[in-house]
């Protein structure tokens, strides 16, 4: 079959390139190589209900995401008003509602959590003389409002959703627009500039029976439009010769890895962070960031109904108690999910895997532990009704200044090459809202 177009890597970013491309009425081929499309936004099923694996939600910056999923006929959820906590060294608090990664707009707001000092150093932020924005997130918050909102509030938020400390990664990177809307003033004041223009009044959203319907919706419109997902294809290298890209992949039906036979179109899309490997280039390698485990537990518990910790629990590097870095109580986040598992049944999953540490694979005896530290309720086999893991790898690239040369220098050199482009969280930067726009701006360019 000729094909028009071709695209290396399943994931959202993937998948949205696809679709792009067909839209303008071009076959295109996606090629994916793990056993099924979506990466780290497919879902699974546990003790019979549909969860999902990885992402449970997205940032609602630029609405480009909510379009989308407006545009497939998907429904949009706003997660519930019941706030979240932090786990310290020094007990439990509950984080700003209407911060960015942590950063309070109102800094008086956190004193339960960062004790009267912290507070009236973070309020400093709100009269302290304009300055020139650091290199690094941390160091930016750390000069406008002091180490106990770095440590106490940031570096928590940042490592759960990042797997990364604020100290290596760039402010632009994890938090576009912060730079723009500080103008060298009041870091509390941006944050609360940016939060009230978030559509919906919140920062998040999710979709209304799991982030995973996007991926099934993505599929289902590619294919109805002509396009192809393989699974299990494994491309090991691609070349331009004459008008045309061609893709070599291995098939994996059983176990082996067999050679198929190779792939050509005048057009390649590599949404995969493999791609200075098959293009032979001499870039180095994307930082993969590290790996994240997910266990998911559901459980018959009554105690939990009153949603102790709000919708979850961000875990302090420091406290050392606790394995687990964050812990989502989702039946409390999602109204729709607390209609589907039912009464006093609750969804919690638990997030293990913090950058440069070296950890055990948790089981579900450590998850049980952790999750009955965090929220305040004692929780065993007996409330178990059903338990998954799943282990991310290069699920969250570490937008760190190594990382932004890697990819600096592969953008470059694909430049110079006709018909390819790259796209994915690899080059974007994490999170659908950075993925989406970049993957339809990445498949418009072979247009």
């Amino acid at each position: 079959m000729a094909w028009d177009a071709i695209v290396v890597g399943g994931g959202v970013a993937g998948l949205v390139a696809a679709r792009t491309l067909t839209a303008q009425g071009l076959r295109t081929l996606v090629l994916e190589e793990r056993d099924e499309a979506g990466g780290a936004v497919r879902g699974h099923t546990v003790a019979g209900l549909r969860l999902d694996a990885g992402a449970e939600s997205f940032a609602t910056r630029g609405g480009v995401v909510a379009a989308l999923a407006d545009d497939l006929g998907l429904r949009l959820e706003i997660p519930q008003p019941v706030g979240s906590w932090v786990h310290l060294e020094s007990g439990d608090g509950p984080l700003p509602r209407t911060g960015l990664l942590g950063i309070p707009s109102q800094p008086w707001s956190t004193r339960r959590t960062l004790g009267v000092l912290g507070a009236l150093r973070a309020s400093l932020d709100l009269v302290m003389p304009p300055s020139d924005d650091p290199e690094t997130l941390g160091a930016l918050v750390r000069r406008r409002m002091g180490s106990r909102v770095l440590d106490r509030l940031v570096r928590p938020i940042v490592g759960g959703v990042h797997a990364a400390d604020p100290d290596d990664l760039s402010v632009d990177a994890v938090a576009p627009g912060l730079s723009a809307a500080r103008n060298r003033g009041s870091l509390a004041r941006a944050v609360g500039s940016m939060r009230a223009s978030a559509p919906a009044g919140s920062a998040v959203q999710g979709i209304d029976g799991g982030m995973h319907l996007l991926v099934e919706a993505l599929v289902a419109d590619l294919e109805a439009h002509g396009g192809e997902v393989r699974t299990r294809s494994k491309v090991t290298s691609a070349r331009r010769s004459g008008d045309s890209w061609t893709v070599e992949a291995g098939t994996k039906p059983t176990g082996t890895t067999p050679e198929s036979a190779p792939e050509s179109a005048p057009r390649l899309v590599l949404a995969t962070p493999r791609a200075p490997e098959i293009l032979g280039l001499t870039t180095g390698s994307p930082d993969p960031g590290a790996e994240v485990t997910l266990v998911t537990l559901v459980l018959q518990a009554p105690a939990l109904d009153r949603a102790p910790r709000g919708t979850g629990v961000l875990v302090a590097p420091q406290a050392s108690d606790v394995v687990a870095k964050a812990l989502t109580h989702g039946t409390a986040k999602w109204a729709w999910l607390a209609r589907e598992a039912g009464p006093s049944t609750h969804v919690v999953r638990l997030s293990y895997g913090r950058a440069g540490a070296a950890e055990a694979e948790p089981d579900v005896a450590q998850a049980l532990r952790d999750a009955s530290r965090l929220l305040g309720v004692t929780l065993d086999e007996g409330h178990l009704r059903g338990q998954a893991t799943v282990r991310w790898t290069q699920a969250l690239p570490r937008p760190s200044a190594a990382h932004g040369v890697v990819v600096s220098a592969v953008r470059s050199a694909v430049a110079e090459l006709p018909g390819l482009a790259v796209c994915g969280a690899w080059v974007a930067g994490n999170g659908l809202a950075s993925v989406v726009p970049d993957a339809q701006a990445a498949a418009r360019s072979l247009v």
